[in-house]
């Protein structure tokens, strides 16, 4: 582990933290819980938007007013719901990013990153 100011750092696979994170998760079988998930990834991702909104408004589009250590912990609370969302349907979150990095790889090397629709 490697210390940085007062914080300390560790290395973790995506699959460790899938499972670290589900120590604090409610259990799948719990009513609605689907549901409470999906609601709190939009709220997360929400609460990101809203402070890109007010750059946007207040500081000219300024990101460098961004407060980066806010935003690392609202980005951190969006990767749970993520993790936690692939495990209610028992999908790997290492196997998420592969498949995203792998479809996007492809949609570069057909100079297709640009547009829209989900099967470019």
């Amino acid at each position: 582990m490697e210390r940085i100011g007062a914080t300390y750092s560790c290395a973790m696979d995506l699959n460790g933290y899938q499972q670290a994170a589900l120590r604090t998760a409610a259990p799948k079988e719990k009513h609605n819980e689907l549901f409470h998930l999906l609601l709190g990834l939009v709220g997360e991702t929400g609460e990101i938007a809203e402070k890109a909104k007010k750059i946007v408004r207040d500081k000219d589009s300024d990101f460098s007013h961004w407060d980066i250590e806010d935003l690392t912990k609202e980005l951190g609370d969006t990767l749970w719901y993520v993790a936690v969302i692939a495990d209610y349907f028992d999908i790997p979150l290492e196997n998420v990013a592969q498949l995203n990095i792998t479809k996007l790889a492809d949609r570069q090397n057909r100079s297709m990153l640009g547009g829209s629709g989900d099967n470019r």
